[in-house]
């Protein structure tokens, strides 16, 4: 199983607008490509220098095959749609994790 982690730092003058186009429409666009059986977004708790509110949006997929589909089918477009709405008012990066083992009391 692979994590497909994006943190993002978003600009404090256009969080509310962000944060609802986020739960309402760009997660579940990121849902509806088939390509990730379920995501979740952690708001962090560290104040960054920088100022703005961070976030790490987890989107989990069965293997890398299918997230190398997802950079190729569909990231362009994704990541375009969030960089014309919030022009130069967030920072982002992404990180691959392996899951290793899961394990729940």
């Amino acid at each position: 199983m692979i994590i497909y982690n994006v943190t993002i730092n978003i600009d404090n003058d256009v969080h509310d607008q962000w944060l609802y186009w986020m739960k309402d429409k760009h997660i579940p666009d990121m849902l509806a490509t088939g390509k990730f059986s379920h995501a979740k977004m952690t708001k962090i708790l560290v104040e960054e220098e920088m100022g703005g509110t961070s976030y790490s949006i987890q989107y989990t997929c069965k293997d890398k095959k299918t997230l190398e589909l997802y950079y190729q089918e569909n990231a362009p477009q994704m990541r375009e749609e969030g960089a014309k709405l919030f022009p130069n008012k967030f920072v982002a990066f992404r990180t691959e994790l392996e899951v290793i083992t899961q394990q729940i009391p």
